[in-house]
């Protein structure tokens, strides 16, 4: 159906008489997204005949006007840059024509009215033309179509033509039900995509605000390489107005974390071919590579097995917390893909900023869901890395993914551990200044094992308060109690940073100005020099790939925070997360509604205004009601075994599964730290127990993580700067 809009949208536009600018296009949906195309709806590019070479999609839930606004406001520009670029062959003045722009919301009645306002005050909607049902048939998404010429910015007002808009395709898709995100990506995928079968699909969450070129870029990712199957941008923290979000500790650590994963972690995934998540607020796929080899085999396929398994009742815990990171699985199946050589690639120009948790409920909930959904998604690629040799990639970057899964394994194996090695290294570093005190220097003075035994007390009350909060505790209700976990957190890591350093200081000071006495310093003192690298290889690492990016201002803005914070990373967000593996839900949830029990109507009787109600009046009627209620109590019933359901059962499991994990993570964690902190360990080896006489801060163990972390830094270092030389070679 086409509906003339206001006329008023097309006084100060430069396109006009045609069609799709004076009328919108309602079309509503009565069928699921799978047989849109079967059941033979159209869009308005394919009526037109237009070749889509971008597909974006924005996904919303309730966000605001102002998150919408933003968001959209940025990809109008975005497309704009498209049509200045007179001299490429795919764009220039009609690009305009090649790129729709999808918006999907989820739900009617959970989308936000001022975002309805706005998409009406640009013509791609219109209130009172949409249906419940259509020919009995009850409506699953109302479509809106409209070719928009203006803008509405940020500060409310209308932008058209004359600040350099071009027109723009949107399709609204207004959801009846709320499904959650994974169902409005399959409207996109698999109802909007095939009938206009684009070459690049870009994914957008409301409240993404890409840069005037990041579109672009991630576009000719997959222009300039014909194997690139996904990629990604940068995705940066909001950091508000002259960077006052800085000033929240959280935003800042955040920030940093963003950072450093940008400029080391990405770089090092993308010269190998696979990205283990391409982030669903910002990425793009070739959409001849996601779709499916056969039917229901491939990556779409076993993107959206996610969509059902929660409310299915037969899915299993892990395959439910792999789901958690949807976007993942999604990576994977792209790369390993049977027959076909796809890869991943990180593309550094192209950057979007995004709201980040600025409180502490929401903060731990969300990594809840990441942790959770990445711990068993990386242990999901891992158990299948066979499959990449059954894919069409080379023989050579066969061999890099093999390296990069042994690495992805030693991460994983490093972070099951985590929590044990960061008591060993707390518990190594304060126990070596606590039997110090009669050396030449103390960082304790007098009192270092009083102090030691003060900061191990603090330590385990610390971390057995944040496993009872972690069972069954909203993180939102209990904020007080996480705040109070950081701030002891944070003054052990002080003291971690102030003893390592110490160590360092007080050895230079007496070797200060003789060089040869250093080397051979660091050649000797295994403790000394196991320090002294791993400090360098972590922070001096981050300094030094920071410089070579030419970012180095979060070094300045945001370093210290994440370091304060950086405990809380691993003994508050993993013991939080373990302990709701039974928690599966992500996303929204959807309406619960009773049923209905009738109605009590107003109605006027004799000028007065009584209630009208339905009720058994006639005594006969209440007196055989009673009769029968009597008969049925004199009837002893059957004795029923009690069964739990289906949910129940699924439930009972889940948490089960929870206690069983949590239970294997503390007693091998707590293993680790028994075996290495108890003295009969080591006193068999006479070479072992000498050294240790020599210097308390000797141990085997220390040494192995200290240099492991060394280890594992030098590979991302090293991915880092191969990154930098093949994108000034390449692009």
């Amino acid at each position: 159906m086409d509906c003339p809009v206001p006329r008023q949208l097309l006084q100060n536009v430069h396109y006009k008489g045609e069609r799709e600018f004076e009328y919108m296009r309602y079309t509503a949906a009565t069928c699921d997204p799978n047989d849109f195309f079967k059941e033979r709806y159209t869009l308005r590019p394919t009526i037109y005949r237009r070749q889509t070479e971008l597909f974006v999609v924005m996904t919303m839930y309730n966000e605001d006007d102002e998150l919408f606004i933003k968001t959209m406001s940025s990809v109008m520009k975005n497309i704009a840059h498209l049509c200045t670029r007179a001299k490429s062959k795919t764009w220039g003045k009609e690009g305009w024509k090649k790129v729709v722009v999808c918006v999907v919301a989820d739900g009617r009645k959970k989308c936000h009215p001022r975002v309805l306002k706005v998409l009406a005050a640009m013509g791609a909607y219109q209130e009172g033309i949409a249906k419940d049902t259509v020919a009995g048939k009850p409506v699953t998404a109302h479509i809106y179509e409209y070719t928009t010429q203006v803008m509405i910015d940020q500060d409310f007002t209308v932008r058209g033509a004359d600040r350099g808009i071009v027109p723009v395709q949107i399709l609204f898709c207004l959801k009846e039900q709320n499904k959650k995100k994974l169902n409005s990506h399959r409207w996109f995928f698999n109802a909007f995509a095939p009938q206009l079968n684009p070459n690049v699909c870009v994914l957008l969450d409301v409240g993404t605000k890409p840069s005037g070129t990041s579109i672009y870029h991630l576009w000719k990712a997959f222009d300039r390489d014909s194997s690139i199957g996904g990629a990604c941008g940068e995705i940066c923290a909001d950091l508000g107005p002259n960077c006052c979000n800085l000033l929240n500790p959280l935003i800042a650590s955040q920030n940093f974390e963003y950072k450093m994963s940008n400029i080391l972690d990405k770089p090092l995934e993308s010269v190998f071919g696979y990205i283990s998540v391409l982030p669903g607020a910002f990425s793009a796929y070739r959409y001849k590579a996601l779709k499916d080899s056969s039917p229901g085999v491939g990556p779409l396929s076993s993107y959206f097995k996610g969509e059902t398994m929660h409310t299915s009742g037969d899915a299993g815990i892990f395959e439910s917390n792999m789901y958690l990171a949807e976007d993942r699985i999604l990576c994977f199946e792209l790369v390993a893909k049977k027959n076909e050589a796809w890869l991943l690639k990180y593309v550094k120009s192209a950057k979007a900023e995004t709201d980040v948790p600025d409180s502490i409920g929401e903060f731990i909930s969300q990594r809840r869901r990441w942790l959770n959904g990445s711990f068993f998604a990386a242990f999901y690629s891992l158990a299948h890395f066979t499959r990449v040799l059954t894919s069409g990639q080379g023989f050579f970057r066969k061999i890099f993914l093999m390296f990069e899964f042994l690495y992805n394994a030693i991460n994983l194996v490093f972070n099951w551990f985590s929590l044990a090695n960061f008591y060993l290294t707390f518990y190594f570093l304060t126990i070596a200044a606590a039997n110090n005190a009669n050396a030449d220097f103390s960082p304790f003075g007098d009192w270092g094992k009083v102090t030691f035994g003060v900061l191990r007390q603090i330590y385990l009350a610390a971390i057995i308060t944040v496993f009872i909060c972690s069972l069954g505790n909203r993180p939102q209700g209990s904020r007080f109690i996480f705040i109070l976990a950081i701030l002891l957190f944070a003054l052990i890591m002080g003291v971690m940073l102030y003893l390592a350093s110490a160590t360092v200081y007080a050895v230079l000071l007496r070797h200060w100005g003789n060089y040869n006495d250093m080397i051979h310093l660091l050649q000797s003192q295994g403790p000394f020099r196991d320090t002294v690298i791993s400090l360098i290889s972590t922070y001096g690492l981050y300094i030094i790939s920071s410089l070579l990016h030419f970012e180095p201002w979060h070094m300045f803005t945001s370093f210290i925070p994440y370091l304060f914070l950086l405990p809380a990373y691993v003994n508050i967000l993993m013991v939080y997360a373990f302990c709701n593996t039974h928690d599966v839900s992500w996303g929204t949830k959807g309406d619960n509604k009773a049923p209905e029990l009738g109605g009590a109507n107003v109605v006027t009787k004799d000028g007065k205004e009584v209630i009208a109600l339905e009720k058994p009046t006639n005594r006969d009627d209440v007196d055989a009601i009673y009769q029968l209620n009597m008969q049925e109590l004199s009837v002893r019933p059957d004795q029923i075994k009690e069964k739990r359901d289906k949910k129940t059962k699924q439930e009972d499991y889940y948490k089960m599964f929870r206690t069983r994990l949590v239970l294997t993570w503390m007693f091998t964690n707590a293993a680790l730290i028994i075996s290495m902190t108890n003295s009969f360990t080591f006193q068999k080896d006479d070479a072992v127990k000498q050294t240790a006489n020599k210097d308390d801060m000797f141990n085997p163990y220390l040494s192995m993580i200290f240099w492991s972390v060394a280890a594992l830094s030098a590979v991302r270092f090293t991915g880092s700067a191969l990154y930098l030389v093949l994108r000034a070679l390449f692009g």
